[in-house]
């Protein structure tokens, strides 16, 4: 199979950004007449103080070498912050591309974090690179049946209207969360599984297209959760994204004598509850089917 065509990462990167900096936040006048989202090529390349044929090759793909300095002005004229920079800088480093592509190996969950998502009482679940849910526990699952292991976060988020409903701030989720991504997963075009998952949802949802093509660039890192939960309505919890290995572990927590942390409880029996009605009525089902003495009925 031959090489993957070259792309042009650094000028998509770049035209997405000026696209998002108005005139007026760098001390320029906006006018009447401008016909771009955004700073012109020519107003970064003066800003920048590089020239504006310089610049438009970078944009074009026609220099893929500029010196940090050069990526480090742009960067300040682009207000990015050190997460940003970091990703821009990177763009210009070599990256082979397989002639192949290499499937990574299977995600797998330690025994150990087995054993402490079962000793968490708070709700907790294991999320892999692609944003599966590959292990939870069973406060995860009462506080939502999308933490199931299985289940994808990013998919459910953009595409499930339940997921929509459940985050109180779901806007602000999708937007950390795509960027999250294209820190993740970036442009990487040997690995199956993220050009499935980015092509699925490109296809399914316009607002991750449009999010995607902004190249935002963020770590998904702890915060609050604003949650509208079906059964015990609003609830504000703690978010905690601790890395163990290649694995996340995702941690819910309410602040002590809450009533978010009681609202946690009250789910937990409730969960609690449904699993024994079921393990009940599986019980009962086997003893319909067997008779006194053994035998079959």
């Amino acid at each position: 199979m031959d090489a993957a065509p070259p792309t042009n990462t650094l000028g998509e990167y770049l035209r997405a950004r000026r696209g998002l900096v108005a005139p007026e936040r760098v001390g320029l006048p906006a006018g009447p007449h401008r016909r771009v989202a955004g700073l012109r090529r020519e107003e970064v390349a003066l800003l920048a103080g590089i020239s504006a044929d310089y610049y438009l090759r970078l944009e074009r793909g026609r220099d893929s070498n500029p010196s940090v300095q050069v990526l480090e002005a742009l960067a300040r004229v682009l207000q990015l912050d050190d997460v940003e920079t970091a990703y821009l800088v990177s763009l210009t480093a070599p990256r082979p591309r397989p002639r192949t592509s290499r499937p990574r190996p299977t995600e797998r969950v330690p025994a150990r974090l087995h054993h402490l998502l079962a000793a968490l009482d708070v709700p907790a679940f294991i999320e892999g690179r692609y944003f599966d849910v590959l292990a939870s526990n069973p406060a995860a699952v009462a506080l939502s049946p999308r933490l199931v292991p299985g289940q994808n976060r990013l998919r459910s988020l953009l595409l499930d209207p339940e997921e929509r409903e459940f985050q109180a701030a779901w806007e602000d989720a999708v937007v950390s969360f795509v960027a999250a991504a294209r820190q993740t997963l970036g442009d990487d075009v040997g690995d199956p599984r993220a050009v499935e998952l980015i092509g699925e949802l490109s296809i399914a949802s316009t607002r991750f297209r449009t999010l995607w093509a902004r190249h935002d660039i963020r770590k998904l890192e702890g915060g609050t959760a604003s949650i509208n939960h079906p059964l015990v309505g609003a609830l504000t919890l703690h978010r905690e994204k601790l890395p163990v290995g290649d694995v996340i572990l995702v941690v819910y927590y309410p602040d002590a004598a809450s009533d978010a942390a009681e609202k946690l409880r009250l789910l937990g029996s409730l969960g609690a509850g449904a699993s024994a009605g079921a393990d009940a009525a599986a019980g009962a089902g086997a003893d319909a089917r067997v008779g006194g003495d053994g035998s079959r009925g």
